[in-house]
């Protein structure tokens, strides 16, 4: 029998004082069975420093040809793709192509720093990709404020975010590897 996904809800507010973004919105976010409740957490996070009405989640782990989030036009062009983790450069260079923009969020400390070592001379020929890092540290904290049911609150100022919810807050600062040149 075929493990189910836990859905969880979360009543997200987002003020990103930086590019003068302010919502409040709705999610419904599926956790995939192989999926970590840190790497849900990312997600989130991840949705929240490029937020948007039109950014939305996408199938994710249960499609290979989609990111974790996308932002697409009218004329379902992909204005934006948003990966988790450390693809290889094949899929990189396939989102590069197919999108205006596109953000790449690492994390595993040990690994990104390997991972970023192999990959950075032949990802500086991607203009429209950026690449940020989020700490292990960080992941562990914003784990902490995972519940079925949640609020967050999340203010991104001077490129720091502070991610808030009923058990707590975390303070969480994305390194820049890459940026949009």
């Amino acid at each position: 029998m075929a493990l189910k996904a836990t859905i969880y809800k979360a009543q997200y507010n987002v003020a990103d004082l930086d590019r003068h973004v302010y919502l409040d919105v709705n999610h419904t976010i599926a956790q995939h069975p192989s999926e970590t409740e840190q790497r849900l957490m990312l997600r989130l996070l991840a949705w929240g420093l490029k937020a948007s009405e039109e950014l939305v989640f996408t199938k994710g782990l249960s499609d290979v040809d989609e990111p974790e989030l996308w932002n697409k036009n009218y004329s379902d062009e992909i204005e934006l793709w948003v990966d988790l983790g450390l693809p290889d450069e094949k899929r990189i260079k396939k989102s590069c192509n197919k999108a205006k923009q596109v953000l790449l969020v690492v994390y595993g400390d040990n690994a990104t720093a390997q991972w970023w070592q192999q990959h950075q001379q032949k990802l500086a020929v991607y203009k429209n990709l950026e690449i940020i890092q989020i700490s292990d540290a960080s992941l562990v904290e914003m784990e902490a404020l995972l519940e079925r049911s949640m609020q967050l609150q999340l203010t991104i100022e001077s490129e720091q975010a502070w991610l808030s919810a009923g058990k707590g807050s975390c303070a969480i600062t994305p390194v820049w590897l890459k940026r949009a040149s």
